[in-house]
């Protein structure tokens, strides 16, 4: 799918019209911003850095531009092309103005040096769009990075976003539910590395010298809901699943299921650093059996479904977050028993086994039914079940509190296999020999099948049908 412009959409779906930094721009300058997506500076932006992307190798660097002075020459035009645009441009987002002058000087600063590897850290510290979650508010971010889900590569990528901060988020953010980390965006436009199936910006994707404390995360909202309402929709009819009147409602409104997207990240991403923790689920970059993060994702999903049911029931909560609550519960359910399982290769894929288990798991215990080539969902049922998985995860974590990450590991797996089938050929579904049991953890790592829980009859067939759906999502935005 091409690049795609979203302009009518985003700037009719803002929501109580708020009062942003931008209100303090003139007249005409809202009004270009407002039409940013096909603006001349933007697009040549744009243009430049696709132009780009096809000298620069996989860790952003451009070689040739020291050996070939055509090369050399080429990029620095394009560079110069970006520099000019970024100061075109830079007026319309006053908010980001220490953070448009750094991406100057690290764009300016790689070119003199001969285009190495690049390093935006400077321009990294000073972008904080934490620091304004306006509804509404937009952001320019150009750096060398990649795109998670879309590009490995670190190119220049540029990308136009604008905030999402519905009122009751608002509400629930100041209250129990506190993430100031947490950014929900969605599309205007984008070069690319984003015309993929990415769905977040992340911070730890761009070209660096060093690490810093990292202060935000945000996820595109709309490219969430977009591929939900898509995917849902189709496997609903595919296995004549009668939707609930308010899951139903997903379906066919794009703005509704945006703010229940952004309920569901905010509880799901602070969740990481919660709870009683064997580990640091993701903070640390270790290698672990994938499972492991099948079942941290899943942990935060689940956390995520059981505090909506206690906001819902909360009369205290205003009612759009009760509202909101219930469908949240829903996208949960159904984004990652029809998207995440079957989304992806079978190389350990640990969104997809979440999406798996807890299929099966409501397989198992009597509230999904797969009769008559017809699937049915006991709702009323349903809460129970869910939240039933998520204390036993809960619980095999505070337990491994006091295991060895050996120990932690297999008692993981046994929670796993206890209602997912392993591969005939695992290793550690016959048991690890005392070699490896005994050994360092790298050869317990080093045992698991890249597809250490196959697709299961059921998901295979509607892998089939819904490949050609699930693909049709990259690039999708809210406009789709």
């Amino acid at each position: 799918m091409s690049s795609l412009n979203v302009t009518s959409v985003t700037s009719d779906a803002i929501v109580g019209e708020p009062e942003v930094v931008e209100d303090a721009l003139t007249p005409d300058a809202a009004r270009r911003l407002e039409h940013i997506a096909s603006d001349p500076a933007w697009l040549a932006l744009k243009a430049a850095a696709t132009a780009l992307q096809t000298l620069q190798t996989k860790d952003g660097s451009i070689p040739e531009a020291a050996t070939e002075a055509a090369t050399g020459d080429a990029a620095g035009e394009h560079v110069d092309a970006i520099v000019a645009a970024i100061r075109d441009l830079a007026p319309l987002f006053p908010h980001d103005a220490d953070y448009l002058d750094a991406v100057v000087a690290d764009f300016t600063r790689w070119a003199d040096g001969g285009f190495g590897v690049p390093d935006f850290l400077d321009a990294l510290v000073a972008f904080q769009p934490q620091q304004h979650r306006e509804n509404g508010l937009r952001h320019l971010v150009v750096f060398p990075m990649y795109t998670q889900n879309g590009s490995t590569d670190r190119l220049v990528e540029a990308v136009l976003i604008e905030v999402l901060w519905p009122e009751f988020v608002s509400e629930l953010e100041a209250g129990d539910y506190g993430n100031k980390l947490y950014v929900p965006i969605r599309f205007v436009d984008f070069t690319a590395g984003y015309d993929t199936h990415a769905a977040v910006l992340f911070p730890e994707s761009v070209a660096m010298r060093e690490i810093p404390t990292f202060t935000w995360g945000a996820i595109f909202a709309d490219r969430e809901a977009a591929r939900f309402r898509r995917v849902v929709r189709a496997a609903s009819e595919i296995t004549r699943l009668d939707l609930p009147a308010d899951a139903a409602r997903l379906l066919d409104d794009q703005a509704l299921t945006e703010q229940t997207f952004v309920m569901w990240d905010l509880i799901h991403d602070r969740t990481h650093m919660r709870g009683d923790l064997p580990f640091d689920p993701f903070m640390i970059k270790q290698r672990m059996p994938y499972f492991l993060y099948s079942l941290e994702e899943l942990r935060c999903d689940l956390t995520a479904f059981r505090e909506s049911v206690k906001i819902e029931r909360d009369e205290d909560a205003s009612p759009a977050a009760r509202e909101h609550a219930k469908l949240v519960q829903y996208a949960v359910i159904f984004d990652r028993i029809f998207r995440f399982a079957i989304t992806g290769s079978r190389v350990r894929n640990y969104d997809g086994l979440g999406g798996q288990l807890l299929f099966a798991w409501m397989h198992q215990h009597g509230v999904l039914h797969w009769t008559d080539t017809k699937l049915t969902i006991d709702w009323a049922q349903v809460t129970s079940v869910v939240i039933a998985l998520s204390d036993e995860i809960n619980e095999l974590y505070w337990r491994s509190i006091d295991r060895p990450k050996k120990a932690h590991w297999l008692a993981a797996y046994e929670l796993v296999s206890a209602t997912l089938t392993p591969n005939p050929a695992s290793a550690w579904a016959r048991g690890l020999s005392d070699e490896v049991l005994a050994g360092l953890p790298k050869g317990y790592t080093d045992a698991v099948l890249d597809d250490e829980f196959p697709l299961s009859m059921f998901y295979e067939a509607l892998a089939k049908k819904m490949g050609d759906v699930i693909e049709s999502t990259a690039g999708i935005t809210a406009d789709a």
